[in-house]
C-alpha cells in the first residue's frame, strides 16, 4: 500500500503516528474542522484498534472495572479517518514517508508506505528498567491493556499456589507484592492491588490476611510528588493504615524468580515485582534528524517541530514548552497530551487553509490520584478529602461521583473531556 509519491497527489495527506491521547483527539478534530474538505485524507497509525483510557488501568488489574468500560473501537470513534491497525517501523522526515507494518507471523508479515504532506508524531513512551537485567522479562509493567490483564492473572495464579499444601515452602513469596516507584501510577497500583488481594484471600481456605504482604518502593522522600508533600504524606498514611508497607528513599536493584532485592541490601522474598518507576520516549524517536532531550522530540510554541515543516509533536514523546512560564516545559500528562493533540490539529487545518498558526497555551486543571476503594466505614471520608484537597490545592472544577457500596466506584472529574465523546461506559 502506498498512498501516493511525495508532492504529486492531490489529497492533502494527513498522518498521525499513535493512538493515544495525543493522537486520537488530533484525528478527532482533524475529522470535524477538515469534514468539508474532500480534498484532505487523514490517516491514523495505532498498535490497537482501539483508544485505550490509560488511567483506569490499574482498576482493570484489580476487577474494579471491566475492560469495556476504558477501551472505545478507533473505527467507531472515527469515521472519516482511515485507522491503519499495525507497528510503525521507520519515520523519513527528508522523503516525508512513513513505513509502517501489520501482520502476525513471518508469512504475513508486511510493510506498507505512507506519503504525507502533514506528520503529527503521538508515539507516547514507553517503560523504562534502566536496563537492569532480567526485569524486561520479569517485571511487570503498567502501560497496556495486556499489561493490566497480566497483572490480574499473575495475582490470582500466585493466591492458586500459595493456598496448595504443594507450595508451603515458596508461600511467603507468592504472597508478597511489590511495586516499584510510588508515582501516580505506582500509588493507584499498590491502592488496588491491596484491595484487591485482600478481599481474594477471603475465598481461599489455607490462606489469611496476615499472611499478605503489599510493599510499595519509592527511591523519594514522599509518594505522589506531583501532589506536594503535604497530599504525598496523607496518602502514604491512608495506604499504610490499609497494610501498604512503604520503603521510601529506596530503590529496587535486582530480583530473582522468588526474591526482590532493594539498594538498601534488604530483600524482600516476592514473585511478583510490579514497575511503574519511569518511562522512556518512544525509542523510534531516537533515529529522527530533529532536536531532541531527553529522548523527547523539541517543537516550537505551536508544536511544530524546527527545520521540518508540516511535522507536528504531541504528548509523550514531544517537549512542548510552556509559554506561561518561560524555560519550563508542560508535563506528559493525558490532560496536556489531548489539549497539545487539539492545538495540532486545529494548526494543521489552519495551515491548509493558508492562515498563520496559534501558540499553544494551557495551564494545568487538576491532579487526582485514587488510593483504594474497599474496606472500613472510615477510608470513605478519608478518599473523598483527599481529593477535595487535591481540588482546592489545584482549582479543580466539577464533580465528584461517588455511587454506593454495592456497584463499583467510578470517579468522573468533570475537568476537561477525560473520554472521546464521553463514550467512557458505567461513569
Amino acid at each position: 500500500m502506498n498512498n501516493g509519491a511525495p508532492g504529486k497527489s492531490a489529497k492533502k495527506r494527513i498522518v498521525i503516528l499513535g493512538g493515544g491521547f495525543g493522537g486520537v483527539y488530533a484525528a478527532l478534530l482533524l475529522e470535524k474542522l477538515l469534514a468539508r474538505e474532500p480534498e484532505a485524507e487523514i490517516r491514523l497509525v495505532s498498535r490497537d484498534n482501539f483508544f485505550l483510557f490509560t488511567p483506569m488501568l490499574h482498576e482493570i488489574a484489580a476487577s474494579d472495572l471491566e475492560i469495556t468500560n476504558i477501551v472505545n473501537p478507533l473505527r467507531k470513534l472515527l469515521r472519516r479517518v482511515k485507522v491503519f491497525v499495525g507497528e510503525v517501523e521507520r519515520i523519513d522526515l527528508p522523503n516525508k514517508r512513513v513505513v509502517v507494518s501489520h501482520g502476525r507471523h513471518d508469512y504475513d508479515h508486511h510493510c506498507h508506505k505512507l506519503d504525507y504532506d502533514h506528520l503529527v508524531l503521538a508515539l507516547g513512551s514507553i517503560t523504562n528498567f534502566f536496563n537492569l537485567p532480567g526485569f524486561a522479562e520479569s517485571a511487570l509493567a503498567m502501560k497496556s491493556l495486556p499489561d493490566a490483564i497480566q497483572l490480574r492473572a499473575k495475582i490470582i495464579r500466585s493466591l492458586e499456589r500459595a493456598n496448595s499444601e504443594c507450595s508451603l515452602g515458596d508461600r511467603q513469596s507468592l504472597l508478597t507484592f511489590v511495586v516499584a516507584g510510588g508515582g501516580f501510577a505506582g500509588a493507584e497500583t499498590v491502592a488496588a492491588l491491596n484491595d484487591f488481594v485482600r478481599q481474594a484471600v477471603q475465598l481461599y481456605p489455607n490462606l489469611c490476611a496476615g499472611m499478605l504482604r503489599v510493599v510499595l518502593v519509592h527511591p523519594g522522600a514522599v509518594i505522589l510528588p506531583e501532589l506536594g508533600e503535604s497530599l504525598g504524606r496523607y496518602a502514604q498514611k491512608v495506604l499504610a493504615q490499609r497494610g501498604v508497607e512503604i520503603r521510601l528513599n529506596t530503590r529496587v536493584t535486582s530480583m530473582t524468580e522468588n526474591e526482590v532485592r532493594l539498594n538498601d541490601g534488604v530483600p524482600i522474598p516476592s514473585s511478583t515485582l510490579i514497575w511503574t518507576a519511569g518511562t522512556l520516549p518512544n525509542p523510534l524517536l531516537s533515529s529522527l534528524p530533529c532536536q531532541k532531550e531527553g529522548g523527547r522530540v523539541l517543537v516550537n510554541e505551536f508544536l511544530q517541530i524546527p527545520d521540518w515543516p508540516g511535522v507536528w509533536a504531541v504528548g509523550d514523546c514531544a517537549l512542548v514548552p510552556d509559554i506561561r512560564q518561560p524555560g519550563k516545559s508542560h508535563p506528559p500528562t493525558a490532560q496536556h497530551a489531548l489539549r497539545e493533540g487539539r492545538a495540532a490539529a486545529q494548526n494543521i487545518a489552519l495551515a491548509l487553509a493558508g492562515r498563520p498558526p496559534k501558540p499553544f497555551s494551557f495551564k494545568t486543571i487538576g491532579l487526582l490520584a485514587s488510593i483504594g476503594r474497599r474496606g472500613g466505614a472510615d477510608f470513605r471520608p478519608q478518599l473523598l478529602g483527599l481529593l477535595r484537597l487535591v481540588a482546592v490545592a489545584h482549582n479543580l472544577p466539577g464533580q465528584i461521583a461517588w455511587p454506593g457500596q454495592e456497584s463499583s466506584r467510578r470517579l468522573r472529574l468533570d475537568a476537561g473531556p477525560a473520554f472521546p465523546q464521553g463514550r467512557l461506559r458505567g461513569a
